[in-house]
């Protein structure tokens, strides 16, 4: 290097630190703080018996937590009173993110308008992400003389009150869809409600009731093996499980209105704070996106439902309008307890 060159490049040397020392440091580059984890057991309130949708969304929901917070997922089934009794412990619970309600359809939209004082308000809870849905399903016992869902209406109106279906519990779906069904289409069948959906499929198995309106992920495994005999879905569109199913709708005039899609996803109770409702979202978020749970839906019927906790909260707002809707136009409205 020349001489001349030498001197310039050291007097710039020097003139950039003598610039640089008279410059404040450059900030520390901002870190984002961990995502809320769980300090102790997490509990999964399900507001349903054992065997159901929900159920098993609780079950897959708590077998996550454990494998990826830290702590142990720990699912409590409590039914009763149309998922209310469940719910109604969330509420009251500390909300600190140890305690989810896996909630459904029931009792985080159809029973704002269905019961007359309910033991909570909607604004007592937060949505945090729904996690599946899927239609119901028409399912009659095997012994019943019908092989088509227009089969088994003209079945219906030859024996007014004579037939009995099967319900998970009063104010969930399955029941609203009955109910909704035979109003449509001008028949009479008495409803038994069950403690959950997993007693309702064996009672319709067991003989007890002759047909339900269940949720497709409820009844899949029944229907698959012969025990239960499928006959159309509440959806508008054929279910890619069972392809040969007509929906509903399509099956008589009178049901042109006919439609009911269950959902299932994950609530925490009215304050708990804003990082643990977003930590849930995003576990809630991975374990749908797992290969392993597509394919665990895709088996019951049903598919992954994702969403933010403002998108899942509008959509149970729309949900309980919906419903308060049909209920109001059908003029039932029953005793909460």
């Amino acid at each position: 290097m020349k001489d001349l060159d030498r001197r310039t490049l050291l007097r710039g040397i020097g003139l950039g630190a003598a610039l640089g020392a008279g410059l404040p440091p450059l900030p520390a580059r901002a870190s984002a703080p961990p995502a809320w984890r769980p300090s102790q057991p997490v509990r999964i309130i399900v507001p349903a018996a054992s065997g159901g949708t929900t159920d098993i969304m609780g079950r897959l929901l708590g077998q996550h937590i454990t494998q990826n917070w830290g702590q142990p997922g720990v699912v409590e089934n409590k039914s009763g009173a149309g998922g209310t009794i469940g719910t109604a412990e969330v509420v009251r619970s500390r909300p600190d993110g140890h305690t989810i309600l896996l909630g459904n359809i029931g009792p985080q939209a159809i029973a704002y308008s269905l019961f007359r004082s309910l033991p909570y308000r909607a604004d007592q809870l937060i949505p945090v992400s729904n996690m599946i849905r899927g239609p119901n399903v028409l399912v009659v016992h095997p012994s019943l003389p019908v092989e088509s869902a227009k089969d088994f209406i003209a079945y219906l109106r030859d024996h007014p009150g004579r037939l009995s279906y099967g319900t998970p519990g009063i104010g969930q779906s399955p029941h609203l869809s009955a109910v909704w069904f035979t109003q449509l289409t001008g028949t009479r069948a008495t409803a038994v409600h069950y403690r959950g959906a997993g007693p309702s499929m064996m009672g319709l198995v067991a003989g007890e009731v002759q047909f339900s309106l269940d949720n497709l992920t409820s009844a899949m495994t029944q229907v698959r093996e012969g025990r239960a005999r499928a006959l159309g879905v509440t959806s508008a569109e054929r279910n890619p499980q069972l392809p040969h199913l007509p929906p509903l709708r399509e099956v008589l005039p009178e049901l042109a209105s006919y439609e009911v899609n269950t959902w299932f996803g994950a609530f925490y109770p009215a304050g708990t704070p804003d990082p643990v409702v977003q930590a849930l979202n995003g576990q809630i978020k991975a374990l749908l996106e797992q290969p392993e749970t597509r394919q665990r839906f895709a088996e019951m019927g049903g598919e992954p439902a994702y969403g933010t906790p403002a998108a899942y909260a509008a959509f149970v707002a729309g949900e309980t309008e919906k419903w308060g809707a049909v209920l109001k136009r059908e003029g039932l409205q029953l005793d909460a307890g």
